[in-house]
């Protein structure tokens, strides 16, 4: 837009130029045209001689034309291809127009000479009219020429920083790393600095935070160890039935009090430890080390373990999908059908289902069971936050928890299901 006011402008201020040059012109011709015409016009001999009107040396566009008159207005000379009726009556020196010409007229012998010259007015408008044209094609080429240029000039500068933006849609919640800022332009340099400046600040803060519960539930493990020996201590040497079963609801307290410092370093870990290791290993073998330890504490058959006959690889850290696993079937044990099984199923896939016996779980509990400090709805002693270590696990390596209630092909229980043999490539996301 400025630079169309600026050639309107331009053509407009060149139109009055134009006209200048033109009127300056035909001043000029009638100055010189006016003495050779009066030595012309003194030098006949005879007064009354015919109009006189001078032939053209070659045929040409005569753009200009004159006429001399005297005083009473009687043609004394004209132009070959002068029109007299273009012309109108004498008045005065100057210039004049009419509705097809521009005029201009001088006199001398004192006032008994007189010429008069005439332009085209539609001369004048073709002239200023190619001008125009002049100044306004290469506009009408040069600026979608230039919108075409500055639209691929544009795409390309923002190029970088369209990949800084997808850098920071596609990376989760969990990774606070730096974000790579090398090829943006210069302005926005800074601001991929201070951006990655926060995220080291976010990620310190939950460090910290990660730290103070882990170093919290292990600190907690050596006073309360002592504690339940102590409260097994008292029940051993009382004969006071009253003070045995105060101690023993003491040391089942405090053994509760170990579940949760338990499941606090366990959520801990699987909030900020790495997940996936340079090397794999048999997911069969973690999964018979925790149903073994869990199998001191419960009948044998409570567990039903199922494995494949070929080794299921992982890059995924044994400790945490043993910890996966073991709160997938504590969390069955705790809230399944006591007297029916539970069903422990690893594929050859990779895929990890854990189900038991018990009522269905409604929808607007299922929805909720992942988050922390739920228990579904039951009466059953339990931390509340199992499933959620569980989800945490799955989301950081990339295989959401899928929880069913029915069993599928079944009209009770509960089944978790989870994929540990995911493929490698998103290893960069979940150790971040």
């Amino acid at each position: 837009m400025i630079w169309s006011g600026a050639a309107w402008t331009t053509a407009v201020l060149l139109r009055h130029g134009i006209e200048d040059v033109f009127d300056s012109s035909l001043q000029e011709t009638a100055q010189r045209l006016l003495p050779l015409a009066v030595l012309d016009i003194v030098g006949r001999e005879d007064e009354d001689v015919a109009i006189q009107r001078l032939g053209a040396i070659r045929s040409h566009d005569e753009l200009l034309t004159y006429i001399v008159r005297d005083d009473k207005g009687k043609v004394l000379l004209q132009s070959h291809a002068a029109d007299v009726s273009v012309f109108p009556p004498y008045e005065r020196p100057g210039f004049g127009q009419t509705a097809t010409h521009r005029l201009y007229s001088e006199e001398a012998l004192q006032g008994t000479v007189r010429i008069t010259v005439a332009e085209p007015l539609a001369h004048r408008a073709q002239v200023v009219r190619e001008v125009q044209m002049g100044l306004g094609l290469p506009i009408l080429l040069i600026i979608p020429a230039a919108f075409v240029a500055i639209a691929l000039a544009a795409q390309r500068s923002t190029r970088p920083l369209r990949a800084f933006r997808e850098q920071l849609e596609t990376r989760s919640e969990k990774d606070l790393g730096p974000v790579a800022s090398d090829d943006l332009p210069s302005e926005l340099a800074p601001l991929a600095v201070t951006l990655n400046a926060l995220l080291e600040r976010l990620r310190a803060a939950f460090e910290a935070e990660r730290s103070l519960a882990t170093n919290t539930a292990h600190e907690l493990r050596t006073p309360l160890a002592g504690a339940i020996a102590q409260a097994q201590r008292i029940r051993k040497e009382t004969t006071e039935p009253h003070i045995g079963q105060r101690g023993a609801d003491i040391e089942a307290t405090l053994k509760r009090l170990t579940a949760r410092a338990e499941r606090l370093m366990q959520l801990a870990r699987a909030e900020g430890s790495r997940l996936r290791l340079e090397r794999t290993s048999d997911l069969r073998a973690a999964l018979r080390a925790v149903v073994d330890d869990l199998r001191r504490s419960v009948p044998y058959e409570s567990i039903i373990l199922s494995l494949p006959a070929t080794p299921v690889m992982s890059d995924i850290d044994p400790d945490a999908a043993g910890i996966l696993c073991r709160n997938l079937i504590d969390n069955a044990l705790r809230y399944g059908k006591a007297s029916s099984p539970v069903a422990v199923t690893l594929d050859s896939d990779g895929l990890l289902t854990v189900s038991n016996e018990g009522p269905v779980v409604p929808p607007e509990i299922m929805a909720k069971l992942a988050g922390r400090f739920e228990r579904g709805g039951t009466s059953a002693r339990g931390s509340g936050i199992g499933l959620s270590i569980v989800s945490t696990i799955a989301d950081r390596i990339g295989s959401p928890l899928t929880l069913k209630s029915p069993r599928p092909g079944k009209q009770s229980g509960f089944e978790a299901s989870v994929n540990l043999a995911i493929a490698s490539e998103s290893k960069s996301t979940a150790s971040s």
